[in-house]
């Protein structure tokens, strides 16, 4: 199978959801590579002709179950992957939202083995995708106002 994400001629946009509930966050771990074994946000590309908000809220329904409402960019992150020659191997911008949980109860897609609802503060002990600590720190702040 050929993986169309590898070598791209040009950055991937993704889209993720620091979704709260109760001032917890769902945090997933994810149960393929690229980020095997590390805790995250649930979240995936963005499809031609979708908005962003439209795309957050799809993939978290196929990854959680969950129906959220997305409220506000709380920040981005670049992941970029390279080969031992230097060359991009993979590159995603990923633009997190804040959100809230509407309903549902989390059931994990194939790409997923577990999820925690958390306190931000919680956080510090998981292995985790690099920053999300700090975007779950703006995310609570923007979901605040």
């Amino acid at each position: 199978m050929q993986d169309d994400r590898a070598f791209p001629a040009r950055p991937i946009l993704a889209v993720s959801a620091a979704v709260f509930r109760d001032n917890k966050a769902l945090l997933v771990r994810r149960a393929r590579p690229p980020a095997l074994g590390l805790y995250t946000l649930p979240g995936g590309v963005v499809e031609a002709g979708e908005t962003l908000s439209e795309a957050v809220a799809r993939e978290v329904l196929e990854e959680t179950g969950l129906v959220i409402a997305p409220v506000a960019l709380a920040g981005h992150r670049e992941v970029i992957s390279r080969t031992a020659d230097g060359r991009a191997e993979r590159h995603f911008v990923i633009l997190c939202f804040a959100s809230r949980w509407v309903s549902g109860d989390v059931t994990l897609n194939e790409e997923l083995d577990d999820a925690r609802w958390l306190a931000p503060d919680d956080v510090a002990g998981l292995k985790t995708t690099e920053g999300l600590a700090a975007i779950l720190s703006a995310a609570a702040e923007r979901l605040a106002r």
